[in-house]
């Protein structure tokens, strides 16, 4: 029969939790309180060194493939403008041997207009439903005093 680490004991404790249990007696049984809570100090601080430097890493490759993506949609932004322009272009030449070109000229900027009128209101429209961070200022108000380092202990 193999060792399985995932195997549970009758007690419901896996192999690897009791022979932490039983190292953890051994170290209350041999170690002062101090010493506990000194290492307990040691072990949280190296362990919030470990996230720090792991969101560090996190936030850099995170970092690097925004920027190649916001690069590339900067690419394709300054294409799509180019296109616009042409297509612009091509519309006021062929209003333009219906009509005449100043008057083509003036329909083709008069289409722009309306186009950047909408995108305005819808766009100011969307910017005042912007709420910020509600959900994180409910839970920051949440943190007891305590622990909050700002505010003065009761």
């Amino acid at each position: 029969m193999s060792h399985d680490p995932t195997r549970r004991s009758p007690g419901g404790a896996s192999p690897r939790s009791a022979a932490s249990e039983a190292q953890a007696e051994v170290r209350a049984e041999h170690q002062s309180l101090g010493d506990l809570f000194s290492s307990l100090s040691q072990n949280t601080s190296t362990l919030i060194q470990q996230e720090i430097a792991l969101a560090k890493a996190e936030a850099t490759q995170t970092a690097r493939r925004a920027g190649t993506g916001a690069g590339l949609l900067t690419g394709a932004g300054l294409a799509a403008v180019f296109v616009l322009l042409f297509l612009s272009t091509a519309l006021w030449v062929a209003l333009g041997s219906l009509i005449g070109d100043g008057w083509s000229g003036l329909v083709v900027a008069a289409l722009w207009a309306v186009i950047a009128a909408v995108l305005a209101v819808v766009g100011r429209k969307r910017l005042k439903e912007a709420t910020g961070l509600p959900e994180t200022l409910d839970t920051a108000k949440e943190i007891p005093p305590t622990v909050n380092p700002l505010k003065e202990t009761p």
